[in-house]
């Protein structure tokens, strides 16, 4: 079997390569214009406030002449109730941050109003003068946000690299321009468009299906091989048919509320790991190209489905992948990027023991058939899971991991990363709400309060059922 790498240039997300990191190190996200980004949803030029006032008659109309006095053209404005005090109402405005009243504008807001918080996309350029407790990096606050940043792409999924196996086919290239397409118009709540794929594409799958299911019995984790005869029979895994998104996605939300959303090309760190606080997963839907069906240059549908999906329906492992989105949520960009290097060693590359073995859960191991095997030899340094020293350790993109860290369980992981992310230096705690898909900020004794007797209830649930199963 051949040692070329597949499946190995997998994503820091679905689209987010990480020989764009350097780029992205250095504040540049490579952002597409033109044709790409409609008009109105360049994100990187946002910013939002979020402010309350007490409740009195003019209470808003006095905020927002502290905007207008300073020539700032408001281009959203949002009310409702404030679930910081009972007798406020809180506002949510969005403006260009470039205008030049900004600045002695939060200052007048934050001199009457009750609470200010800011939120900027583009943390590198953000005013350092207001870069206090009220102020840090934009991220979605409710799922619909994903759509606001999901064409914020790097590169459009046809745009090929010289050394990319399909730069010279024509045909290929329009295929994945089709692919592109059908994610750039996506919105949240939409089916997944259905594609049909050609024999040619099938027959790339089939190369890959056929391989890599010789070594899953013996080569990854229980969770994996459990849910995998599941995706067979209720997704429409098959040596001679490819996966629709939309039948996976499905799967996925019945068992622990994941869900795929189509990307159209390359992420940032920041925007992918955000999704994966709402149990949103940005994922593509071209396959890669026929010549070199074990081999390719970034993740394609094959690295997704059969790498990615089997563990999202795990629930310990869904919740290890929420933790690390939520982490990410609002942190400084050199934490983003440790995050983003603690997704590479688990949700990409990770190894557990499970009854004395080693066993591979990473999504780029359990779509290689190559580095499958590799990863379970004694050739690797073999390293145990501390989400301190993972977070900082460098990896190479082009050629076989030589390091690996193995958790002793995705439970084990969770605490772990979970305690490491306390050291995160931001003001506030992040808490997701299930019931209405949102993020709910923790950052006053009134929310903590409410999410205490939130658990409480829960846990009452809890005691009686164990009441019940004792009797």
């Amino acid at each position: 079997m051949t040692n070329t790498r597949q499946g190995q240039q997998s994503k820091m997300d679905a689209g987010h390569w990480p020989e764009k990191r350097a780029k992205l190190d250095n504040g540049d996200e490579g952002q597409k214009t033109g044709s790409y980004l409609k008009e109105g949803e360049d994100m990187a030029g946002t910013m939002e406030v979020i402010f309350s006032v007490n409740e009195e008659v003019g209470a808003l109309a006095k905020a927002l002449r502290l905007f207008e006095s300073h020539k700032i053209n408001l281009t959203h404005i949002e009310s409702r109730p404030s679930k910081r005090n009972r007798d406020q109402y809180e506002f949510f405005v969005r403006f260009d941050p470039n205008a030049a009243g900004v600045k002695p504008a939060l200052e007048a807001l934050r001199s009457s109003a009750a609470s200010v918080q800011v939120h900027s996309r583009d943390t590198t350029t953000e005013d350092s003068d207001h870069a206090d407790a009220g102020t840090f990096p934009w991220f979605p606050r409710k799922i619909s946000d994903l759509d606001r940043f999901a064409n914020q792409i790097l590169s459009y999924g046809s745009e090929l690299d010289s050394d990319h196996p399909g730069f010279t086919d024509a045909v290929y290239r329009a295929r994945r321009k089709e692919f592109a397409d059908i994610a750039f118009n996506y919105k949240h709540g939409q089916p997944i468009p259905r594609v049909e794929y050609t024999e040619q594409e099938i027959n790339t799958w089939r190369q890959i299906f056929t391989e890599l299911r010789k070594l899953y019995p013996t080569h990854a984790c229980r969770e994996h091989n459990y849910v995998f005869p599941l995706l067979m029979e209720n997704c429409g895994f098959r040596e001679d048919n490819i996966p629709q998104l939309e039948d996976v996605s499905n799967f996925l939300k019945d068992c622990t509320g994941f869900t795929l959303r189509p990307v159209a090309g390359l992420l940032s760190s920041r925007d992918f790991l955000a999704g994966l606080a709402f149990r949103v997963f940005h994922s593509t839907q071209y396959i890669r190209h026929h010549s070199k069906p074990l081999y390719t240059p970034e993740p394609d549908v094959c690295h997704e489905l059969l790498g990615h999906a089997p563990l999202f329906a795990d629930p310990s492992f869904a919740q290890f992948s929420q933790e690390i989105g939520l982490a990410s949520l609002g942190a400084p960009d050199d934490f983003v990027m440790k995050l983003a290097t603690l997704y590479w060693f688990t949700v990409e590359f990770g190894l557990c023991r499970q009854d004395g073995e080693v066993k591979a859960y990473g999504a780029g191991l359990l779509s290689s058939f190559g580095e499958l095997q590799y990863c379970l030899t004694d050739k690797p340094d073999i390293r145990p899971f501390e989400p301190e020293k993972i977070s900082v350790t460098k990896y190479p993109i082009t050629e076989y991991q030589p390091i690996y860290f193995v958790a002793d369980s995705f439970q084990d992981a969770k605490e772990k990363v979970r305690t490491w992310s306390h050291s995160i230096p931001r003001p506030f705690s992040v808490h997701y709400n299930p019931y209405t898909q949102s993020v709910e900020i923790l950052d006053n004794k009134d929310h903590i309060v409410n999410l205490a007797a939130n658990i409480k209830g829960d846990f009452d649930i809890l005691v009686d059922a164990l009441q019940k199963v004792k009797m």
